[in-house]
């Protein structure tokens, strides 16, 4: 008597596929950089806000879709079932989607420009865009070279805080700066959790992750430094007066930090095992940004 593999449901798949818990990445530098603005300002445009939030949904959504397609290009992704594009079977169809929601998150941005009249969010986004097509479009593929992780720092810390910022102020923060490296930091730590489980796929392709890099022990331990570089740089800009006092409360997060070193330490070399580790980072992205951001709001 033969066993047979029994395949993943399709609803399971397209889950994974299109990842809901990974949105959180898009709306949390349009909530903390909006904090700091209402904090220093009080201004809260609620408009430009869901306008900004939506076009941020959208174009994560592209980059998550155009990444599928370019993924195949290569072959990486030929034991990943969850692809989009192994889901459909259909590239080309993939490719137009990932484009309409480009278009439609572009949209968005030219309407809070045109609210503004101010063009200045435009150039902010086309160049977070830019650095999204970089990371794994050809003929550029950063990711291919280990570099997403910086990448990713500028678009979702630096860029996408200024970006939401200016969306309801139309001027800059040094203490929007200040959180956006914070925010930069925890953003990049979800995509450096998410190597751990595709060194073998990432070998085979060519693709020289960080974590292929460096092996998956090291890689652990600079996870670790990294994730605990996060609370005392909160702390840091309190006692320099830069943060409120109620920004601690992101040390609420603490606990899921704890978790996920742990569990990428015990299992780093377990595939299986350890590529969850990429939504427990989203736990600890979610709550410390949404605390991050209340923290501002009270103080």
């Amino acid at each position: 008597m033969t066993s047979t593999q029994i395949s993943p449901p399709q609803g399971k798949l397209w889950m994974a596929a299109i990842k809901p818990p990974m949105y959180s990445v898009a709306i949390m530098p349009i909530w903390v950089g909006s904090a700091v603005a209402f904090r220093e300002t009080r201004i809260f445009n609620l408009t430009i806000f869901s306008l900004f939030i939506a076009a941020s949904i959208l174009i994560l959504a592209w980059e998550n879709i155009s990444n599928d397609v370019f993924d195949a290009e290569t072959g990486i992704d030929e034991n990943k079932h969850h692809s989009l594009v192994n889901l459909t079977g259909n590239k080309t169809l993939m490719f137009w989607v990932g484009n309409l929601c480009l278009g439609l998150g572009l949209l968005g941005i030219i309407a809070i420009a045109i609210l503004q009249k101010d063009p200045t969010i435009i150039g902010i986004i086309l160049l977070c865009c830019g650095l999204g097509y970089m990371y794994q479009g050809p003929p550029f593929r950063l990711g291919y070279q280990g570099l997403g992780e910086i990448l990713c720092f500028f678009a979702f810390g630096p860029l996408g805080m200024s970006a939401a910022y200016y969306s309801q102020t139309q001027t800059w923060s040094s203490t929007n700066l200040a959180a956006s490296i914070i925010l930069g930091i925890i953003t990049s730590l979800v995509l450096f959790c998410s190597h751990f489980h595709q060194v073998a796929d990432d070998i085979a392709a060519g693709k020289k992750s960080p974590i292929v890099r460096l092996g998956t022990q090291t890689g652990a331990k600079v996870l670790v430094g990294f994730t605990a570089s996060i609370y005392p740089l909160i702390l840091l800009f309190f006692i320099l007066n830069i943060f409120p006092i109620w920004t601690l409360l992101s040390f609420l997060s603490l606990p899921f930090a704890v978790k996920l070193c742990r569990h990428v330490l015990e299992t780093h070399h377990q595939p299986d095992k350890v590529s969850n580790s990429k939504f427990i980072a989203i736990n600890v992205h979610f709550l410390s940004c949404l605390f991050l951001g209340l923290g501002f709001i009270f103080g």
